[in-house]
């Protein structure tokens, strides 16, 4: 089986990124996306990633998932900050293992 990618949102720290290295990781900015809107992200992202990582917790609700192609992960901490988004390591990699396509998976915090 190959290696998932995993694309992180723009507002997530990229040093996540590093804790995730069993997984083909790139950030929106290194993609050249940035600024771009969700649905454009979202429609981008679907051809090359498996999954889509942010902390846009409106996300589900402004975009049709089961439209595109790719799973979405929403991380639920207090910040954006790195240290707030470790703990939740292991339920982000529990997810990783079988992501559904148009659907989001609530990470809490």
């Amino acid at each position: 089986m190959s290696r998932r990618r995993v694309l992180l949102d723009e507002c997530i720290d990229r040093r996540l990124a590093r804790k995730l290295s069993q997984y083909e990781v790139k950030t929106v900015p290194q993609m050249g996306w940035a600024g771009a809107k969700d649905s454009e992200i979202l429609s981008k992202a679907q051809e090359c990633f498996d999954v889509f990582i942010t902390v846009d917790t409106n996300l589900p609700y402004q975009q049709n998932l089961p439209a595109y192609a790719i799973a979405v992960l929403v991380l639920h901490a207090p910040t954006n900050r790195l240290q707030d988004h470790l703990p939740l390591i292991p339920a982000i990699q529990e997810a990783l293992r079988a992501p559904e396509p148009g659907t989001a998976v609530p990470i809490p915090g």
